[in-house]
């Protein structure tokens, strides 16, 4: 069952962060990863979710099924390029969906076909026609892109989404691929097609913009005002080049304007930050401060006319509230005097519900993170109990740890592991201090994995304040990414990498358990 074109003022929401996002170099995620994303996109009344491009890899094609086996409510969307192959194995993935979606692409620009297709306009129409009915033979709903269709003379243009729509699609998308577009240009082409095409009016279009020049939400929203009813974006615009519209941008633009953009989508708007947190968590790519919407300066002022104006009235400075989109109102400042109901009551604010043996444990971490901290933020209590949490079921813990470092003589670690209650400890050096402790946990815990990202950022402002380090882990074609928090860097860096050999742990046992089942 597909969202029908008679719902006039209601916005399909499809995203692609598990395909189109996934494609921004370093952002690849795990299937693990991508199952927790795709329940979390499900969860908050996303209509469609493009879960990756079967045909790419084996694990593409796992991860598309597996999500599409799990998929209650959404839409489980897979790509394939206009070729026989990558249709029969996209079909072939969505085939155990509730609601299964095949998404078939061909270039249309005179650009693409001469120097990429190398194909004639009437060859490409024939394709389409061939592509497009293989697609519809084995699902119901077919999605039909013309790639580059911004750089597409609209005549032609027109032509392709008829045979398109002849062939047997339900959804036709018009991508802006390159980012060239401007929203009157945008508006435009979506205008003209519904006007010009026969049985348009059978069909969804379907917006997808990259942010090349930044303009993709805009695009996306001249897009719905000129006829279409689906927006294709990703959550924090992450995607290939600039990304792609923001669907948190995208939602929140409808919702706060309806007064000039009268439609509606199924999304809760209260769960974007937590879905933006999570994505950014899994692929370490960070949420710009400043970011729309889902920025950690999204809603704070600092200027004192604007503290004066939101004292009197929030509405003088924020056009929406911040719990509309899941950020507490105010950051309460907690610290070492901070009691236990104060800590309960904060947890229960940013979203937590512990067992009781877990909050004493995320409570000493935070009575440690005080007395070590002037100010502890939402940011240091968040970081914290994702971390007391990750550590609850770990086999690996890092129990002791010292480092010597400096400009005279060779930096050096002392650490002490505890590996499922054996605890065992080694001196090792290395070139930094970083270095010596990467090599001390290699000697506790030999493996081959090959380290593929060291990043760390600051988790709230001063020189007190909390470090969170990302680190990403490959073995035997197996990627981790695992991240952690301390006000020493150094610490954060250690937990991190035993947090990224833990979930290497669990991988192998999967693994192992898969071999012997076989």
């Amino acid at each position: 069952m597909t969202t029908t074109a008679n719902a006039s003022d209601r916005v399909v929401i499809f995203d692609t962060t598990l395909r189109d996002g996934e494609q921004c170099p370093g952002a690849s995620m795990t299937l693990e990863e991508k199952l927790e994303v795709a329940e979390l996109l499900e969860e908050m009344g996303v209509d469609v979710i493009e879960a990756g491009f079967p045909i790419a890899s084996v694990g593409d094609f796992e991860s598309v099924q597996e999500i599409a086996r799990r998929a209650k409510k959404s839409i489980i969307a897979g790509l394939a390029r206009a070729i026989p192959g990558d249709i029969a194995r996209a079909g072939e993935a969505v085939r155990v969906a509730q609601r299964g979606r095949i998404h078939t692409f061909v270039s249309t620009s005179p650009i693409h076909l001469e120097h990429q297709m190398r194909k004639s306009q009437e060859q490409v129409l024939d394709i389409i026609a061939a592509t497009v009915a293989q697609a519809r033979n084995l699902v119901d709903d077919v999605e039909w892109s013309a790639m580059d269709a911004t750089r597409t003379p609209l005549d032609y243009l027109a032509r392709c989404v008829e045979a398109a729509i002849k062939a047997g699609a339900t959804t036709i998308n018009l991508p802006d691929t390159v980012g060239y577009a401007t929203p009157e240009e945008y508006g435009h082409m979506f205008r003209t097609m519904i006007e010009k095409v026969p049985n348009a009016d059978r069909v969804i279009f379907s917006t997808h913009c990259h942010d090349d020049l930044g303009l993709a939400v805009a695009n996306s929203l001249a897009g719905v005002a000129s006829g279409a009813r689906q927006i294709e974006c990703t959550i924090n615009g992450l995607g290939e080049r600039a990304g792609n519209a923001a669907l948190e941008e995208v939602v929140m633009a409808l919702r706060t304007r309806g007064d000039v953009l009268p439609y509606a989508t199924g999304v809760e708007a209260t769960m974007l930050t937590r879905a933006s947190k999570l994505v950014s968590a899994v692929t370490s790519f960070p949420v710009q401060y400043n970011k729309a919407i889902v920025g950690r300066n999204a809603f704070a002022h600092e200027s004192g006319i604007h503290q004066d104006g939101m004292l009197k009235n929030a509405t003088t400075y924020e056009i929406m509230t911040p719990a509309s989109v899941g950020v507490t109102k105010t950051s309460l400042v907690m610290g070492k005097h901070s009691g236990r109901a104060a800590f309960r009551d904060k947890l229960r604010e940013l979203g937590y519900q512990l067992g009781e043996n877990a909050f004493e444990d995320a409570f000493n971490g935070f009575k440690a993170l005080a007395d070590r901290k002037k100010h502890v933020y939402d940011e240091d209590i968040e970081a914290l109990v994702d971390q007391e949490i990750a550590l609850a079921s770990d086999h690996i813990k890092v129990l002791s740890m010292t480092v010597i470092a400096g400009t005279v003589g060779a930096q050096s670690c002392t650490m002490t592991l505890d590996t499922d209650g054996q605890h065992s400890t080694v001196q090792a050096t290395g070139n930094g201090p970083v270095d010596s402790i990467f090599n001390a946990i290699r000697e506790l815990v030999p493996h081959e994995a090959v380290l593929e990202l060291y990043q760390v950022h600051a988790v709230t402002e001063g020189t007190d304040a909390q470090a969170e380090v990302s680190v990403r882990l490959t073995e035997n074609g197996k990627t981790v990414t695992a991240r952690a928090a301390d006000p020493d860097t150094l610490v954060a860096s250690a937990r991190a990498y035993v947090a990224a050999l833990n979930k290497l742990m669990v991988k192998r046992t999967t693994v192992g358990a898969q071999v012997m089942s076989a």
